[in-house]
């Protein structure tokens, strides 16, 4: 009896102790999803742009979205099904979509009330405009890898069309598809256009590799495997700026791809046959397809500060090598601001100033707010929060902090208040913005915001101590 009753205690042990460790860390990850939902709240935009879409009936709460995802708390799993706790932070990984293993994330744009600045278009990547297409970006997801594959699908369509119709090389004169923009997705899209034996011109108003050439020295690109036409499978997951680049060049060489760089786009207009007339600041096009792959940054935003036509105010950091013993302030709060500050504070005898409006980083990736958090703790950076530049002087700042007025010496002025985007541009030659319809999908998206904030809110409210 007695060596029964010991041996039902083990096995009870061997039960008890892991279950015990494993309701532990479903406790502790539901307290950091409540963190988390709080500045959700705080945050009410919800998601800006791509963000995951959840299936409830198909999803089984393993987790496994929230593990994978690089941008840490997208998704949380509250009673049993994957919420959206902080939908703003996703910029398109799409790494909890392929690693779900039911099936039930999908990756969808923003509700159509988030996106009143964006272009409209299909699943095709088409604009209002017939035949006229955007990739990257501008179309409203973030990073390099949907670019490529953006611009790869585009072109395919465009490849599909013009052989069901017949029309390609049918007129003289006419190109079969004209590509605006050589970066991730222009290139993509040139190289698919050789593929497929497509008669195309591309146009760069600057140089081969569009924004990414203007990226800080070492600047991490690329963070998860692509598939490059006319290469196939690229398989590292980590690439610079300068290691992108050579790629680039090399394939490019090899497919004997010829951009016209220098060439601004002004005016694109659609005949009554459905042909393209795009001038530049140089040539005039004919094409039966155009693919905009151009950015969304456009250009620089100005403050409108006093001062800030002083020369030592500038918008882009390319080489932080070339700034030393200086005395520096970063003005902004993303990715961009948070990056060249702390690329500056690691140079020789930099003082990095990082001034920001808001209390907090709330928009940064993962990556870089673990490792601002290190530079601030080491001192290398000092951060204002609630705060904002006042006047630029030719040797200091005045910056509003918490409603007190600060005057600090300076020497160098970077700002990162996003770009404008090239709306003028597309409205002028047709292209509608903000005019989605509120379709299914999305009522599916609006009642998914309400189940999550429902889920989170009934969660918080059991996990509080009672009275």
């Amino acid at each position: 009896m007695t060596d029964s009753f010991i041996t039902y205690l083990i096995c009870a042990l061997v039960i008890a102790v892991p279950l015990l460790f494993y309701i532990q860390s479903l406790k502790k990850k539901e307290a950091r999803a409540r963190e988390a939902a709080k500045k959700w709240n705080l945050d009410s935009t919800g998601p800006r742009a791509q963000h995951p879409h959840i299936d409830t009936a198909k999803c089984i709460g393993c987790g496994t979205c929230t593990e994978v995802c690089p941008e840490g708390d997208v998704l949380a799993v509250f009673g049993g099904k994957a919420v959206i706790v902080n939908g703003h932070k996703c910029i398109g990984h799409s790494l909890c979509a392929e690693a779900c293993p039911v099936g039930a994330i999908t990756m969808v744009l923003a509700h159509p009330s988030m996106s009143a600045d964006m272009p409209f278009l299909t699943p095709e990547y088409e604009t209002s405009v017939r035949n006229l297409f955007i990739v990257g970006e501008l179309g409203g997801l973030a990073l390099i890898k949907n670019a490529v594959n953006q611009g790869r699908q585009c072109v395919d369509t465009i490849a599909q069309r013009l052989k069901a119709t017949g029309s390609g090389k049918s007129a003289p004169g006419v190109y079969d598809v004209l590509i605006v923009g050589a970066g991730p997705g222009g290139i993509s899209a040139s190289l698919r256009a050789i593929e497929n034996q497509l008669d195309y011109v591309t146009v760069e108003q600057d140089e081969i590799g569009g924004t990414v050439a203007k990226y800080p020295r070492q600047k991490l690109v690329l963070t998860s495997p692509v598939e490059f036409p006319l290469y196939g499978k690229f398989k590292k997951t980590e690439l610079s700026k300068e290691n992108l680049l050579t790629f680039w060049h090399t394939v490019l060489r090899r497919a004997d791809f010829k951009a016209r760089t220098g060439e601004k786009v002004e005016d694109i207009k659609q005949d009554a046959d459905g042909i393209f007339t795009v001038v530049t600041s140089k040539n005039r096009y004919r094409a039966h397809a155009v693919v905009l792959a151009i950015g969304k940054s456009g250009t620089p935003r100005k403050l409108g500060v006093k001062g800030e036509e002083l020369p030592k105010v500038m918008y882009r950091l390319i080489e932080a090598e070339a700034y030393t013993n200086k005395r520096i302030l970063v003005v902004g709060g993303g990715d961009s601001a948070v990056e060249a500050a702390m690329g500056l504070a690691h140079q020789t005898g930099n003082q990095v100033t990082l001034s920001y409006r808001k209390e907090a980083f709330g928009r940064i990736k993962e990556r870089n707010a673990q490792r601002m958090r290190e530079c601030m703790r080491a001192g290398k950076v000092r951060v204002l929060f609630n705060s904002m530049p006042v006047e630029f002087k030719p040797e200091s700042v005045v910056l509003d902090v918490h409603g007190q007025v600060q005057e600090i010496p300076n020497d160098y002025v970077w700002i990162f208040a996003g770009g404008t985007p090239p709306n003028e541009f597309l409205q002028k030659i047709g292209v509608q913005l903000g005019m989605r319809d509120l379709t299914q999908e999305a009522s599916n998206e609006a009642k998914q915001a309400s189940l999550s904030r429902q889920q989170l809110a009934e969660a918080a409210a059991l996990s509080a101590p009672a009275n």
